[in-house]
């Protein structure tokens, strides 16, 4: 049979008799004061600080949680009013011959339009959002709105700035660019 741990220390000389024996002496002790009840308090003291920490841990992870769930119901939510809104509010897309040019994600897409709407979308009357993959032409109104609360949902917005910073020494300055201007 093998030797326990005491009994090989002791023969390896790490360890002499004396002190092995004081070991032993504690080790009873403690277990007769477990037996009982009579822990020392200072562990117990030690355990409980553990548990509460542990508890406290656990309360900030499930608090921290909670407010992320919240935030994404938040955001469904408003993404859901934001749909509502494009859908009641859209303008039926008159088919025409003219195509109006945007970019969405780094990508020019093309949209044909009849000659009013594509006049309106220039002047800023009228704005592009895209929904579930979807364009829809929506009133400028209805577009500041939901750029308000999504920005990325409106590709197109024009502002029509007529009181632009014209520089007084600029030659050209009574020669106005038009912003719709075709190729």
């Amino acid at each position: 049979m093998a030797k326990s741990l005491q009994e090989q220390l002791l023969g390896a000389g790490i360890v002499d008799k004396k002190k092995a024996n004081k070991i032993k002496a504690e080790k009873l002790q403690t277990k007769q004061k477990m037996k009982k009840g009579q822990l020392d308090n200072s562990a117990e003291e030690a355990r409980q600080a553990e548990l509460k920490r542990q508890k406290e841990e656990k309360a900030a992870r499930d608090k921290e949680l909670n407010l992320k769930r919240q935030a994404e119901i938040e955001y469904k939510a408003i993404l859901g009013q934001i749909r509502q809104i494009i859908i009641q509010n859209r303008v039926a897309k008159e088919d025409g011959e003219i195509a109006y040019n945007f970019t969405d994600e780094k990508k020019v897409k093309k949209l044909y339009v009849s000659e009013k709407m594509h006049k309106d979308l220039s002047e800023g009357r009228l704005a592009i959002a895209k929904l579930e993959g979807q364009y829809e032409i929506v009133p400028k109104g209805i577009a500041e709105k939901v750029q308000e609360k999504e920005p990325d949902m409106i590709l197109v917005l024009n502002t029509s700035s007529k009181a632009e910073d014209i520089d007084e020494d600029d030659p050209y300055a009574e020669f106005q660019i038009p912003d719709d201007l075709m190729w």
